[in-house]
């Protein structure tokens, strides 16, 4: 189900909204794969996340659709990259979050796949 946001969303409901984008694994693997090599294309990422290309491409929308990442087409290739630093910042400051609360995190019952509680 879609996020819908208010008529008039508050500055709140954008941030939800955009941590969101990041609520899902493929697409912050995406963001890890980008960082560590720079750019790929659709079929380096559906290579190395070894999921359907529909799947992959639609995630790479999301992430272009919310300015994380851009792409870039040279014949006969599309190639795909992070063009917003600060989401990488913040997946590394997630991490060291996590570092102190993994188990935590791994054995809480509250927080459903799909973000609600």
């Amino acid at each position: 189900m879609p996020f819908v946001l208010p008529a008039q969303p508050a500055e709140a409901d954008l941030v939800a909204k955009y941590f969101k984008v990041l609520a899902d694994a493929t697409r912050v693997r995406v963001l890890e794969l980008l960082d560590e090599h720079g750019e790929l294309t659709v079929g380096e990422l559906v290579r190395r996340l070894e999921q359907p290309q529909p799947k992959v491409s639609n995630h790479l929308a999301c992430l272009r659709w919310c300015g994380f990442v851009a792409r870039e087409r040279r014949h006969p290739n599309v190639f795909y990259r992070v063009v917003d630093e600060r989401a990488l910042e913040l997946l590394g400051l997630a991490r060291a979050v996590l570092a102190d609360n993994a188990e935590h995190v791994a054995s809480c019952e509250r927080v459903n796949e799909d973000g609600s509680c």
